[in-house]
């Protein structure tokens, strides 16, 4: 899914950016399992209209990073929903490979069970040998 520039600069209107920022929920658009929380700024929410590519903003790094830009595993747009504040958008992506970069499909690898954090999901890559 895309939208040319001035299309997704008119959309900016619509968001509540706090500090800045809106927060980003990615899921997968097939099972709808969340990949990953992340945040943006209008710049990458612009890039990301426009180009159809996940981008975000690193509140670590200072900077607007796009998914895989490093590893390849790029998050490609299918739709995108507002919440009823205008302060979090929610993203269903088509993954390639997977979204952790601990190598795993989503960053919810782990699950609480019996009062310990249990990882449920299986390694999709191995990260020493893709960053």
């Amino acid at each position: 899914m895309r939208v040319d520039e001035q299309t997704a600069r008119q959309l900016l209107s619509s968001l509540n950016f706090k500090d800045g920022l809106v927060t980003a929920v990615v899921r997968d658009w097939r099972t709808k399992q969340v990949l990953m929380v992340a945040h943006q700024n209008e710049e990458a929410f612009i890039r990301t209209m426009v180009t159809g590519i996940m981008h975000y903003w690193s509140r670590s790094r200072k900077k607007i990073w796009m998914k895989g830009e490093t590893s390849g595993h790029i998050q490609r747009v299918r739709r995108v929903y507002l919440d009823c504040d205008g302060d979090s958008l929610l993203y269903d992506v088509e993954q390639k490979i997977a979204a952790c970069h601990e190598g795993y499909f989503s960053c919810f690898f782990r699950r609480l069970r019996k009062g310990k954090w249990q990882i449920y999901l299986k390694r999709r890559f191995n990260p020493s040998e893709v960053y």
